[in-house]
């Protein structure tokens, strides 16, 4: 039985683990061919062949991918053209989180929030355009965070990056609306997510993982850490064409917080 995106060709930044793997994993199930990218190299290879081994070869492909680097984007949308005919689907995945408040944040460090969180997205949207003009509709999918709309007092580069997405995507919809393009752009905002980032945060706070996700589910109104499925879930959906009229919108996915 055909699957929710089949037909559909799509690209995944940051698709070595976590979230990225999370969505590539969904989409490639139910019936897309995906091109995952990723700094580590090997880790995105090693997810593609995962893939291919349960869904048939050439459901997947991998690249290694800078997403700071311009020519390294032209790159992956060349590859996208390559190995699968074409690009209808680009999940702008890859991020990273910077530590220190106002006082303590490096400008060093804020520039790098900028330039992996934001610089990555406005250079995957332009230079995937062309090709996605090509293979209407089209989806371009934004991950963003609930710290996108919601501010802390903690984390002012992670913040502002992750708000910058927010109306990136909003910019990006509007221009190919006004073009009269089939191709939408959304932005997706998390909160936690129980992926190997918080294997990182627990070991920097030296607690016991457990520990750790007991603390940030009790920050949650639905009272748990989320899932990688619950985010991938709803990219399938934005990737999927039961979402052609919808774009410009921010999706939350954060178990009820910015309800309070």
């Amino acid at each position: 039985m055909a699957g929710r995106v089949a037909g559909k060709k799509a690209l995944v930044t940051g698709a070595a683990q976590g979230l990225g793997a999370a969505h590539a994993w969904t989409l490639a199930r139910e019936g897309a061919q995906v091109l995952l990218t990723d700094l580590n190299a090997a880790g995105a290879a090693d997810q593609a062949a995962a893939i291919n081994a349960e869904l048939g070869a050439g459901t997947a492909f991998a690249m290694g991918h800078d997403v700071t680097s311009e020519d390294q984007w032209i790159a992956a949308i060349d590859a996208a053209a390559q190995h699968m005919g074409g690009l209808s689907v680009l999940v702008n995945n890859a991020g990273l989180g910077v530590p220190g408040n106002i006082e303590t944040c490096t400008l060093a460090d804020f520039h790098k929030a900028f330039h992996v969180n934001v610089d990555s997205v406005f250079l995957g949207c332009q230079k995937a355009l062309p090709l996605m003009k090509d293979n209407q509709p089209g989806s371009i999918i934004n991950i963003s965070s609930i710290a996108g709309l919601i501010a802390s007092d903690t984390m002012p580069a992670y913040n502002a990056s992750k708000a910058a997405v927010w109306l990136l995507s909003k910019s990006v919809a509007l221009y190919c609306a006004k073009r009269g393009w089939d191709i939408r752009s959304n932005s997706v905002h998390p909160t936690f997510v129980d992926t190997p980032i918080l294997d990182g945060m627990a070991s920097n706070h030296g607690m016991d993982k457990a520990v750790l996700l007991g603390k940030l589910a009790r920050q949650v109104p639905l009272g748990r850490v989320g899932e990688p499925a619950d985010i991938a879930n709803a990219v399938l959906y934005l990737a999927s064409d039961e979402s052609r009229f919808m774009t410009g919108a921010e999706l939350k996915l954060d178990g009820g917080i910015s309800a309070m």
